[in-house]
């Protein structure tokens, strides 16, 4: 039987500021400040969100460093202004700025992840991805997620492999479920369907054990015998985030 490696294991949640989960993740009355703090004494890393919207300052990131406990782990998208929108001059400049601001988590730094829209299709903006990947530095981890089948093939998993970038595995209706691996750790989204759960995210519709099973053994095989794993659940994957992340936590830990 196969068994985890937990030290190169890290599961959490795609954001936590979620004042839907006040009294069913964090106690009923914790301030707003407070939930990072919380939520680093349940698991052991995040996906900050809101970086897709603004690239964090400085003090943002060190306070986020100085609020959670050793052995925690940040991840975090590239800001809309590199993935979405732009002049390529402006999309590398807001790159190069998006990452050296997250480097003052220091050891707390993992992956950066490169979340390209539905409308990203290689027939229209292969020169722009192939520019940002290659203005990418040689040190750090990044991964790619592209929501357009169109990318996926052998020329596009080997670029990504001679640039040491990892391709992001997805849950997702639209997407099929890949077992390419292109860098040397696993990151995963568990995403969901918007349109079956838009919000309220305050309760689980839906466990997903099945699919929860099946993601179990693909980490657990990848976490053996190459690298390390982060997997993040969407609330829209099944309606309370932290509750399925938990859940995939304890199918593991069997």
């Amino acid at each position: 039987m196969t068994r985890v490696n937990p030290d190169r294991v890290k599961i959490g949640t795609s954001g936590f500021s979620y004042k839907d989960w006040l009294g069913n993740f964090y106690p009923q009355f914790c301030p707003q400040q407070d939930f990072l703090r919380f939520y680093a004494t349940v698991f052991n890393t995040v996906e900050i969100d809101s970086t897709f919207y603004r690239i964090p300052t400085i003090e943002m990131v060190k306070r986020w460093k100085k609020t959670t406990g050793d052995g925690f782990t940040f991840t975090a998208k590239f800001p809309q202004t590199v993935t979405h929108d732009g002049e390529i001059s402006d999309r590398l400049v807001n790159m190069k700025a998006f990452i050296e601001n997250m480097r003052h988590l220091e050891e707390k730094l993992g992956p950066l992840l490169l979340q390209f829209p539905y409308g990203f299709k290689p027939e229209e903006h292969s020169d722009i991805f192939k520019a940002l990947i290659e203005s990418l530095p040689d040190s750090g981890k990044f991964a790619v997620e592209v929501r357009n089948k169109k990318w996926l093939g052998e020329g596009f998993y080997n670029f990504l492999k001679c640039r040491k970038v990892s391709l992001c595995l997805i849950d997702h209706p639209w997407m099929p479920r890949e077992t390419d691996f292109t860098g040397d750790f696993l990151y995963i989204r568990m995403l969901g369907d918007r349109k079956k759960i838009p919000n309220d995210f305050s309760y689980e519709r839906n466990s997903r054990t099945e699919e929860l099973e099946w993601w179990s053994r693909l980490i657990e095989e990848f976490s053996i015998d190459k690298g390390e794993v982060y997997t993040y659940f969407n609330n829209h994957y099944s309606g309370h985030s932290p509750t399925t992340a938990k859940r995939l936590m304890e199918i593991l830990a069997q």
